[in-house]
């Protein structure tokens, strides 16, 4: 027992708190998970309350080690993954929070996104910069070219929290206020340091890819206080510190922190410039490995950090649909389905939708159409459709919507792709894997265990930073592959009308909330 090293890893979802320890082997030991509840206090709201969220970790993680038998002591090091974007802020004195956590998928600040995406502020700096860029060629302004606020980010939010809450405000004069997305208040619970890695900061919209650091210019146009923001450091190394002590009894080393999604490509393997992963979870998330290359993408594609551990700085391109587990809970909800893995007999029950289409837009369509006032339905329903039309038309769109981000992704980079390697829960649906062979014509692999990509990218690069593992290509060996989807060109070419269809559906559904106002 005393040669053995084992590595904890953490990883926060969207709804989930897990905890595993891993053997040497990348094997999961011990593991235990629960769910939270998400707080919903008005319409468009989802929060989290911190101190419930932090009181469940570290229940979790004493569930493992007890029932497990493993000691804390010999945990050689903790990797900790989390959703991105969501946050709060606390007090430097106290650390008592100013209010719950605000979720990515929380809506309050609509009307901010509204307005500033059509002020003549925001105007004003995509018309400068797209100057700037015709002159200098300078990479950051064509970024800043296609600047938009999106609720996903957390810029406006951060700015209507700011606006309206009062302690948080009064506090905020006092310079008594730090902000945090919930790795770094985890982190400071853990070890009382304010900090975040590069991966987490990058996804909120504040941040600088280019001087990697937070942006100056969007604290000065903003507003906001420069005082509260989080440290950025490295992925993985010793500056994130050990836990307390009167945690666990120990002080075990926080080797790692990320971002769910980076950790999720690096648990993947996909570890070289051109490789691709798609997480199929409550949202998709298509992301291939840039290299060394900061992408700029007027396609609304996310160009963000995937981690930076020492000089190696790898960054990621992201195509981003929220509506996935969305669509899958609703289907349930109103009774179409009870479970996500009957949908593939019931798809299959029949050779086609029949003309049916589904537009998942329930927060809108994403990149590369970027209409957040689109409406989602159903289009093409006639007296002779059945249930089981509209289920594959459903699990079609989700494909669908992956082809978008894929063919843009294949028009702004060269790289040469020969697979996709997916996970998430809805990954384990062979119809939406099949089909996305065929469409893309890449052989698609799901790994043996589909939920624990982001544990296993934690684990590794926690492992490496503290000499479990020497080297990428150990932890490369690890990784396994449960069942591979070929493509099939001839599905390929049936479907092809049907993308198009699909597509002018988009258009159809497209600007609906405007419109109707």
């Amino acid at each position: 027992m005393s040669n053995t090293k084992y590595i904890g890893a953490l990883d926060i979802r969207a709804t989930t708190v897990r905890f595993h320890i891993l053997d040497q082997e990348g094997n999961t030991v011990a593991s235990s998970a629960e769910k939270f509840r998400l707080l919903h206090p008005q319409p468009g709201y989802v929060e989290i309350d911190p101190d419930m969220l932090w009181a469940l970790v570290v229940k979790v993680m004493w569930d493992t080690f007890t029932e497990s038998g493993i000691s804390p002591k010999l945990i050689t090091g903790l990797g900790i993954s989390t959703q991105r974007c969501s946050f709060t802020t606390w007090n430097v004195k106290t650390g008592r929070h100013f209010h719950n956590i605000i979720t990515w998928e929380d809506l309050r600040a609509n009307n901010l996104v509204k307005q500033w995406n059509s002020s003549y502020q925001t105007r004003g700096l995509r018309i400068g910069s797209r100057l700037i860029y015709t002159f200098f060629r300078a990479q950051r302004y064509l970024l800043m070219s296609g600047f938009k606020c999106t609720n996903a980010q957390i810029t406006l939010r951060l700015l209507w929290a700011l606006q309206n809450v009062q302690e948080l405000q009064d506090e905020a004069k006092k310079e008594n206020v730090l902000f945090g997305c919930i790795d770094s208040w985890l982190l400071y619970k853990f070890t009382g340091r304010h900090m975040t890695d590069v991966s987490n900061a990058a996804a909120t919209g504040l941040f600088d890819p280019f001087h990697m650091n937070w942006s100056t210019v969007m604290m000065s146009i903003l507003k906001i206080p420069r005082g509260i923001f989080p440290k950025v450091v490295d992925t993985s190394g010793d500056h994130f510190g050990v836990t307390h002590r009167n945690i666990f009894g120990v002080e075990i080393p926080v080797c790692c922190s990320m971002a769910d999604q980076a950790a999720s490509l690096f648990g993947s393997g996909c570890l070289n410039a051109g490789d691709l992963k798609i997480t199929l979870g409550t949202g998709t998330f298509v992301n291939m490995n840039s290299g060394n290359k900061l992408h700029t993408s007027l396609s609304g594609l996310n160009c963000v950090v995937g981690w930076r551990i020492g000089s190696e700085l790898v960054y990621m391109i992201e195509g981003a649909w929220n509506d996935i587990g969305s669509i899958v809970e609703w289907a349930k909800q109103i009774g179409f389905v009870d479970q996500l893995a009957e949908t593939v007999d019931i798809a299959n029950s029949v050779d086609k939708s029949a003309g049916v289409y589904f537009v998942p837009a329930f927060s809108g369509i994403h990149a590369p159409i970027n209409d957040y006032t689109a409406a989602a339905g159903f289009i093409g329903i006639g007296p002779t459709t059945e249930k089981a039309h509209m289920v594959r038309a459903m699990l079609e769109s989700i494909v669908y919507g992956i082809v978008l981000s894929y063919e843009v992704i294949g028009r702004e980079t060269y790289h040469f792709r020969e697979r996709i390697r997916v996970d998430g829960a809805v990954s384990a649906n062979d119809f939406v894997l099949q089909l996305l062979a065929d469409l893309t014509g890449l052989r698609v692999e799901r790994a043996t265990n589909t939920e624990k990509m982001s544990i296993l990218g934690v684990a590794f690069v926690a492992g490496l930073h503290c000499g479990v593992w020497k080297n990428k290509e150990d932890v490369y060996k690890l990784r396994k592959v449960g069942k591979i989807f070929t493509p099939n060109i001839e599905n390929k070419m049936r479907y092809l009308p049907m993308i198009n269809h699909w597509k002018e559906a988009l258009e159809r559904f497209g600007r609906w909330y405007t419109d109707l106002n």
